[in-house]
């Protein structure tokens, strides 16, 4: 395979860790076809950490030898390789006292609980956070910052995994294999789904006047289609897949927001310090060898894995 491209402002990464993400089998499997740009062939992987090998001439940051994480921007995926050209302001060191393939495992569902709890979410001490799946990639974090940001923190798990969700600070545990969530808790400031559909709907209702639900698992609504700068066809479709969702959510007096996370190399240095400060912790269910890349892809899609699965090459 040829090597990659490298800007001026650039940063040449030698791929050591790479997290497995729900979101590279959507992509694969065409999910995102109707809002995204992506054509096949196409390599995938959403997160590296690794080796710095060269960087770019305008770049001031980084130097040969850094250890680094980064989730790349959405145009430049594709970090199940041996290297992948990064933007500069999309890395970050990675934190010190984890190993690689832990931070391999962090940056998109870590960017992802950033954005919705701090950037978009402005959650404060005393409020009431649901995040759905906490033992998951992107749960297992958010439960933790939300905990880190004074927050009271419900979350739905499995029964087998309630201890385990308790330990990373949730307050309340829904089973929701036995438990209905919606006739158990009310008045929440902030839901954090990532499950869609009937679940979405439902969490629309344990919201508080004037809360917010943020979906990262659809769908998209109008603001997603400015930010990606989408043509007038596109952003007429874009309204039309979230038209209901928003209408319920108008009726019972709630807000709900689609968040596809963004790269930011600033969000993970200040995440890099939560991690070494010892608020928050990565959470690897599983570590493969590279080579066993497609069987890694397999288990996530069973499931069962807590928290995230990582190929590893070191």
């Amino acid at each position: 395979m040829a090597e990659p491209t490298v800007g001026e402002r650039d940063v040449l990464v030698q791929v050591q860790a790479a997290g497995l993400n729900q979101l590279d089998e959507k992509i694969r499997a065409g999910e995102f076809k109707q809002i995204l740009p992506y054509r096949l062939p196409l390599i995938l992987g959403n997160d590296v950490a690794g080796t710095v090998v060269r960087v770019g001439a305008k770049v001031r940051g980084f130097r040969s030898g850094d250890e680094v994480y980064a989730r790349p921007d959405k145009d430049r995926i594709g970090t199940f390789a041996e290297r992948i050209a990064v933007a500069e302001s999309d890395l970050a060191l990675k934190p010190a006292s984890i190993s690689i393939e832990e931070a391999g495992s962090l940056p998109l569902v870590a960017l992802t609980a950033w954005q919705a709890l701090v950037e978009r979410g402005n959650v404060r001490a005393g409020q009431k956070v649901l995040i759905h799946a906490g033992a998951g990639g992107v749960g297992s974090i958010a439960i933790q910052l939300a905990k880190h940001l004074g927050a009271t923190v419900a979350t739905t798990a499995s029964g087998a995994n309630a201890d385990f969700v308790r330990e990373l600070g949730a307050d309340t545990v829904i089973d929701y294999r036995t438990q209905d969530f919606e006739q158990l808790l009310a008045g929440y400031d902030l839901v954090l789904d990532s499950l869609g559909g009937e679940n979405l709907k439902k969490s629309l209702r344990v919201l508080r006047p004037g809360g917010t639900a943020i979906g990262i698992a659809g769908p998209p609504d109008p603001a997603f289609a400015r930010e990606i700068g989408a043509n007038a066809v596109l952003r007429l479709v874009i309204t039309a897949l979230s038209s209901g969702i928003r209408r319920q959510a108008r009726k019972l007096g709630v807000n709900y927001q689609f968040l596809f996370m963004r790269a930011s190399g600033d969000q993970l240095r200040q995440i890099a310090a939560l991690i070494d400060g010892g608020a928050l912790r990565p959470v690897v269910g599983k570590v493969l060898p590279f080579d066993q890349l497609p069987r890694g892809l397999e288990a996530l899609e069973k499931g069962g894995i807590r928290g995230k699965a990582v190929v590893s090459k070191p």
